[in-house]
This record gives C-alpha cells, structure tokens and sequence, in this order.
C-alpha cells in the first residue's frame, strides 16, 4: 500500500487502486491524507498542462516542511482524474 513519510508519521496511505502516477509523483486522494499532519500554504504554481497547483505545509512534532504537498483545486481537463488528490515532495519519503 503506497504511504508518504516524513519525520517518521505517515502522513497519507492507500490502496493503490485510489491513487494516481502522473509524471512521476504518486497522488494520494484528500480522504488518504491524515489532515492533523497537514496546513494551507499561500504558494500557488502553474502547471500548462495541469492548471494552477495550490500547496500544504506539512508538520510533524513541531517541524514544518513548507509546501511539501500540493494538489490541483481545479485540475485541467486532461488532469481531472488528480481533483482531490495530493502529491509530496521536498523529503518526504513515497514508499509504493
């Protein structure tokens, strides 16, 4: 079952029939992810074939990881299967 790790917390995990490979990054769905473990960040990307990608800080025991998960709040047609789905990066570990 993929898992994301940081600061040794699973912060999201699911079978691998609910997540999504795109590009690389495996999406977790929103309902995967432990939300405790997770805040809004203000930074906000663009991606031509995705559309425009919001991010969370994630925090265990205190550390913050800024923008270390981002998703696609209103995801291009071509990327619509990734709508609330999060993907991580910046040390955190996607074990699959």
């Amino acid at each position: 079952m993929p898992k994301a790790i940081w600061n040794n917390q699973v912060i999201a995990e699911a079978p691998s029939s609910d997540i999504h490979r795109v590009e690389g990054n495996i999406y977790f769905p929103l309902s995967a992810v432990k939300q405790e473990f997770i805040r809004p960040s203000d930074t906000h990307t663009s991606c031509f074939w995705k559309g425009v990608a919001s991010y969370y800080d994630v925090i265990v025991d205190g550390h913050v990881n800024e923008n270390a998960a981002w998703y696609y709040p209103e995801p291009s047609k071509m990327a619509e299967r990734i709508k609330n789905h999060v993907a991580f990066w910046h040390g955190v570990k996607v074990e699959d």
